[in-house]
């Protein structure tokens, strides 16, 4: 069935979705299976061996096409391994240029892994899309790009940077983790190749580890592939089972992650003890007027800084909070709480996070979806 036509909600729960040819049952069946059997060498339905495809992970493959606007999906065993798999396009000597305010394990795998093979990366910042065209020469072969990105929220003209891409006939890729697929979709604003940490806003519940990589191009779509298949860190069915079944209220979900961030938002930056709140949302956000060209809503995440601008007093906050649990991660249900410096950026070295903007007191809050006035109440009694 041709989805293209359906509204965003109407995507999520039918995208990728096909009744069960063997039984009729309305959900995916999870194929725990290794292997097909074949009625002559080399002839079989479509299956051979769950490295190559899956049925339950194809259906996951198939919805996240669907709900990014692309052709195809593919399926990774976290999001670090789709992000991995996709730098698996370059060769040594080749060169990207990246956004400077990224996850860490992103920096992490960048610098500690992927640079002992030649290959060459150059953070900056991509606030303003036309600075970034001066940082690519002749052995550049790709654009990446978070927007919003994390931990500070930055916002990437995500078509006026692919369309630099374009011109010097190299690769745009976008992390759409922040966003999710329900408030951005790239592959609409010109990027080549999206990819998603799963885990957070598809998955949704904290019980998953996933990665996505979605594309429109056929001929990348068949390199990725190969990739995928060879490299082998693919999700297993049960894993991609989960992600299909949180995909299919992440309509919901997003729309309240939206309206309690918001409230949130707006709570920290009228409260005497905060000192700044990075969310896309307020009209003094830096590119906020891209956030709103280029997302539907401006999601759960934010940061901020207390005017006690000390480890210690960001320390103290973290211990305090009652509902909003201190741990990594994003996007699920609950609302979490960080400390990106000692936690999920702790791959940066202090001066390049200091450098970026990240400060050592900032605390980060992926806002779930319970009752935006108990988050609140929570809020003021651990900042006091």
């Amino acid at each position: 069935m041709n989805h293209n036509h359906l509204k965003a909600g109407t995507k999520c729960i039918h995208a990728g979705a096909e009744p069960d040819s063997a039984t009729g049952a309305i959900m995916t069946p999870i194929y725990q299976t290794s292997t097909y059997v074949q009625s002559a060498p080399g002839v079989h339905k479509g299956y051979e061996y769950s490295r190559t495809q899956n049925p339950t992970r194809a259906a996951l493959e198939n919805a996240l096409a669907a709900i990014e606007n692309g052709t195809h999906g593919l399926c990774f065993g976290s999001g670090m391994a789709a992000i991995d798999a996709v730098l698996r396009l370059l060769k040594p000597g080749d060169e990207a240029v990246v956004t400077n305010d990224l996850y860490g394990g992103t920096y992490r795998l960048f610098t500690k892994v992927l640079a002992d093979y030649g290959i060459k990366f150059h953070f900056i910042s991509m606030a303003n899309a036309q600075e970034v065209a001066q940082h690519i020469n002749a052995r550049t072969k790709m654009i990446w790009m978070e927007t919003p990105t994390n931990p500070l929220l930055n916002i990437i003209d995500i078509e006026a940077i692919s369309a630099i891409a374009r011109q010097h006939n190299i690769l745009s890729v976008v992390d759409n983790t922040f966003a999710s697929p329900y408030l951005q979709n790239p592959l609409d604003s010109g990027a080549d190749i999206v990819v998603h940490s799963a885990t957070k806003y598809l998955g949704g519940h904290s019980d998953v580890v996933l990665g996505a990589v979605i594309v429109k191009d056929e001929q990348l779509s068949e390199k990725l592939h190969f990739i995928q298949n060879s490299c082998g860190a693919v999700s297993g069915p049960h894993d991609s089972w989960l992600v299909l079944r949180g995909i299919k209220t992440l309509h919901v979900r997003m729309q309240r992650h939206c309206e309690n961030g918001e409230k949130i938002a707006h709570f920290l930056k009228n409260h005497p003890k905060v000192s700044k709140v990075y969310w896309p949302g307020f009209e003094d956000h830096p590119n906020h007027a891209i956030a709103r060209k280029q997302m539907r809503g401006f999601g759960g995440m934010m940061s901020f800084t207390l005017k006690a601008d000390t480890v210690e007093a960001a320390v103290e906050l973290l211990k305090n909070t009652k509902l909003f649990a201190l741990a990594e991660s994003l996007g699920g249900v609950e609302s979490l709480i960080g400390h990106p410096a000692s936690m999920t950026h702790a791959a940066i070295p202090a001066e390049e996070r200091r450098k970026a903007g990240l400060s050592d007191s900032l605390i980060r809050l992926s806002v779930g979806i319970e009752d935006a006035e108990d988050l609140i109440e929570d809020l003021k009694q651990a900042i006091g």
